[in-house]
Parts: structure tokens; sequence; C-alpha cells
């Protein structure tokens, strides 16, 4: 998505999700056009009642991934942003299991050949 507005949010949402659908986010403004989209749009503050943790999870995982980009790499631009997403997500998946990881990691190091930079930069988004 080029950016969090609501024309782009619009869109993305009609593009992967069916007419009339129940659609959970949180308070921001960018959402507003989704209820005369046609969707059932239920808002909730961060802010809410205790014992309410709707969407914690999703917030926490996107908290963790942006913690993990500044920290480790400081930097990540647009063109190298999918590989960094893949890398994030192979790590979060075994997260409870390090050994296993490794192992998956050897595994694909000795099946598959190195991609190159070029390979990279042409990903499809």
């Amino acid at each position: 998505m080029p950016d969090a507005s609501g024309k782009s949010l619009d869109a993305f949402v009609k593009a992967t999700t069916a007419p009339g659908a129940i659609v959970h986010t949180d308070g921001w403004t960018g959402y507003g056009g989704l209820r005369r989209a046609g969707y059932d749009h239920r808002p909730r503050s961060q802010r809410a009642e205790p014992g309410e943790q709707l969407l914690l999870r999703a917030h926490r995982a996107v908290s963790n991934l942006k913690a993990w980009m500044l920290d480790t790499h400081r930097d990540v631009s647009n063109e190298h942003l999918p590989v960094y997403l893949d890398e994030y997500v192979f790590r979060h998946n075994r997260r409870r299991t390090p050994m296993a990881a490794f192992q998956t990691l050897l595994g694909l190091g000795v099946r598959h050949e190195p991609e190159t930079y070029g390979q990279i930069t042409r990903r499809a988004a």
C-alpha cells in the first residue's frame, strides 16, 4: 500500500475482503469509508475496556516487527522490504524451536542456490 489514507485502505479492503464482511480495525480515521462501501465496520479504540483484547495480538506482532526492523537493520528500503518480511516471518514461525529453525535454515541452504541481488530486487510486490 502506498500510504494509510482512506483511499488506499478502502482499495485494499475491497480487493481482499468479501462485501458485507465484518471488518474489525483500530480507530484510525482512514477506515471511515468502509461502512459506506458496504462493510460491517467495527472500529475499536486501543483504550478498550479491561479484558477486551480484540486486536492485541495483531498490534503486538506489528510492534515486534517494527522493533526488529529498527533495532536490527536501522533502515529498510521499500525495494528490499519483501525480503526482510520473509526473514521476519521465518524467524517468528520458528521462535519457540530455535534448533529446528537452525536445521531448517541449514537444509534450505543446502538444497537451494543463493538468490542474487538482482533476483531479490526484482521480486513482485
